[in-house]
């Protein structure tokens, strides 16, 4: 039986990227202090970072800690250490203690529209696209729109995309790491 070689992957420098990828780079030293090293691996498509960061940053209904609760479930959801603990700092950034950070990852809030909102993100997750009709029933119960469940599917694309590239690459978190729920 041959023995199947694992294939490392390293976080790209600057050097090793596309120039449209090393001008990302540089916005990215200038916003953010670094280049996060899953954006770097991002960058070993010369297209896929600029797509990305645009899809990312779109304009959305939901707030953004809306949004980082969405991220922290999703990311609990797929077993990705480095979104949970880069979530986990964005979502402190925009307003959230630690325990209602915990609290999220452990799919609740004590908050009952961001409790629906959470519930119906994990179960999207979790069942590829379907849900309970409970969770959908809630999630519009709590005033949610129909506007906000579209968004609510695309913020899930996106986190399961980076967890899926994390979990796949292995590359190292550099953040400081979340704690296990």
């Amino acid at each position: 039986m041959e023995t199947v070689k694992k294939i490392e992957f390293n976080v790209p420098t600057k050097g090793e990227v596309s120039t449209v990828n090393q001008a990302i780079f540089d916005n990215l030293n200038n916003a953010l202090g670094f280049v996060p090293n899953l954006y770097a691996t991002i960058a070993y498509s010369d297209n896929g970072l600029e797509r990305y960061l645009n899809f990312q940053n779109a304009k959305t209904s939901f707030s953004n800690k809306e949004k980082e609760a969405i991220n922290l479930i999703v990311s609990e959801v797929n077993g990705c250490v480095y979104c949970q603990s880069a979530h986990t700092v964005i979502g402190k950034m925009n307003g959230f203690r630690d325990d209602q950070l915990l609290d999220i990852r452990r799919g609740k809030s004590e908050n009952t529209k961001l409790n629906a909102l959470v519930k119906l993100a994990a179960d999207i997750t979790k069942n590829k696209g379907n849900a309970s009709e409970e969770n959908i029933q809630n999630f519009f119960a709590q005033g949610h729109t129909k506007e906000n469940l579209v968004d609510l599917i695309l913020q899930v694309s996106d986190k399961t995309a980076m967890n899926y590239l994390h979990n796949l690459t292995k590359i190292p978190v550099d953040f400081p790491v979340a704690k296990t729920v």
